[in-house]
């Protein structure tokens, strides 16, 4: 992928640069992600070292411990054996991997109770402090993003990337709990009260507590109760927020200078999103996983090269996906599926019954490839699942709940995938994807937030691969096409 050629070098601006009034922040930040303005070229941000250097905990706990955080975390965002540079088993925002781990243990677990910091690198969590005296059996795992590498590379683009992918690690943990203890999932708790439970400083506070590291943002928390342990009370966070603060990571070289304003903007939107006084705690829903996925379909989870997505599923295939990514959470946004084949069509769920409805006719996969900003492998694709809302005017909370719900319904809908032998790969980035205008309805209502591009084995019988039409459907095709760059085909998205 090009991470150069298409980019405009521009001055880097100051980061006291005044930011929009509060109030327009957020609708111009999710204007301009949406927007086919191209990232401003910045300064290659390499990967630093994981920050945390507190002894390493082994995994040993309580005899007979119900939850086993080896398997757990090994199913989920432990780095897969052979696949250099990869963190977890499918890209994340642009492979720069840039969620992580805080693991809140009260008894029950493997590790002994304490605050840790995961390493998914060596597999291995660092003891960051102790546990509130009394807290429940079981473990909070809060998610939180470091955002300077996703930020340097993807610029002004960066933030919803962050939040979808934060809804990936989140269904990565819940799908790998569930088999064995009680998962609930929060997409809602507040970020200042996750921060605090985690013994991190709030964001705003972050550079002058601890100067010279790198502020993470908390976006979403899980929690995994042992069986038979009582999953329907209150989350303990505010017990683990009124410990003191847990211990602090390196100094990170760079990270004591003052950040570019993109980065100070990004930073500051995301901490805005995550309040939620109203309801600090959050709300908590319960998580299972489609009864086919196994932990070796867990293992096997890649996002698969383009080449091996150009045979469309079938129909029931498609539907059963479909099916899957709306009955994960009941308050994310809509899904549609784009299909190839002999009879390309646009395709929403069967009201009141297993099944696809026709939405719109005719082939939207050359559309959605240019909104993708130009990814050209979509165009022939099998089938591209599509997670579609978040109006222009969206709230905070919508802002929020949109993206991590799409992450979190797509990174469950893949492992459902992979269950049942499809191949599959997430697309992130969309620009002047409003799905809802090219269908003729009011414009700014309905836009992409989330992809995951679906393709049958090359063993599949019956469905041949098809070239990309160039027809459009019919109303599938906005008057105003994204002037977004072309990336090659076969490659990510690197803007």
């Amino acid at each position: 992928m090009p991470d150069t050629r298409d980019r405009t070098a521009t001055p880097v601006r100051a980061a006291g640069a005044a930011l929009p009034a509060a109030p327009d922040l957020l609708r111009t930040a999710l204007a301009d992600a949406r927007s086919p303005r191209v990232p401003e070229l910045s300064p290659y941000a390499p990967e630093r070292p994981f920050p945390w250097n507190a002894p390493v905990a082994a995994n040993v706990g309580e005899p007979g411990a119900a939850i086993d955080l080896d398997r757990v975390l090994r199913l989920s965002l432990a780095a897969p054996a052979g696949a250099p540079g990869r963190l977890r088993p499918v890209p994340s925002a642009g492979a720069l991997h840039p969620v992580r781990a805080h693991l809140l243990l009260g008894p029950k677990c493997s590790l002994p109770p304490g605050r840790y910091a995961y390493d998914p690198r060596t597999h291995r969590a660092h003891l960051r402090g102790p546990a509130p005296d009394g807290v429940p059996p079981g473990a909070l795992v809060v998610l939180a993003v470091a955002a300077s590498r996703t930020v340097a590379h993807y610029g002004h683009r960066a933030w919803p990337l962050l939040l979808l992918d934060t809804g990936h690690a989140a269904a990565a943990l819940a799908l790998a709990g569930a088999a064995t203890a009680g998962v609930l999932v929060s997409l809602d708790a507040d970020g200042s009260l996750l921060s605090a439970a985690a013994g991190l400083p709030d964001a705003p506070d972050w550079l002058s507590t601890w100067p010279g590291t790198e502020p993470e943002l908390p976006l979403a928390a899980v929690r995994l109760t042992p069986p038979g342990g009582s999953s329907g009370t209150e989350p303990p966070l505010n017990a683990w927020a009124a410990l003191p603060r847990a211990s602090a990571p390196m100094p990170q070289p760079g990270a004591d200078t003052t950040p570019p304003r993109e980065l100070a903007a990004a930073r500051h939107l995301l901490h805005r999103i995550a309040q939620a006084p109203g309801r600090p705690g959050g709300t908590w829903h319960p998580a299972s996983r489609p009864g086919e996925v196994t932990d070796e379909a867990l293992e096997a989870r890649r996002s698969a090269p383009p080449e091996e997505l150009n045979r469309p599923p079938g129909n029931e295939l498609l539907a059963r996906i479909l099916a899957t990514a709306r009955s994960v959470r009941p308050d994310g946004p809509s899904w549609t599926v784009a299909a190839g084949g002999a009879a390309p069509a646009l395709y929403a769920a069967a009201p009141g019954e297993a099944g696809l409805d026709v939405r719109a006719t005719g082939d939207a996969r050359p559309t959605l490839a240019h909104w993708a900003a130009g990814q050209r492998w979509i165009a022939a694709s099998g089938a591209v699942l599509l997670a579609h809302g978040c109006p222009e005017d969206a709230s905070r909370a919508t802002v929020r709940g949109s993206h991590l719900v799409a992450g979190y319904a797509a990174g469950t809908s893949q492992a459902h995938a992979t269950a049942l032998g499809l191949r599959s790969r997430p697309i992130g980035s969309w620009q002047q994807a409003d799905l809802g205008a090219a269908l003729g309805d009011t414009p700014g209502r309905d836009w992409i937030v989330h992809g995951l591009a679906l393709g049958a084995p090359a063993t599949t019988p019956g469905i041949p691969a098809t070239p990309p039409a160039t027809s459009a459907p019919t109303p599938a095709t906005p008057p105003t096409a994204s002037a977004a760059p072309a990336a090659p085909s076969g490659e990510e998205e690197r803007p």
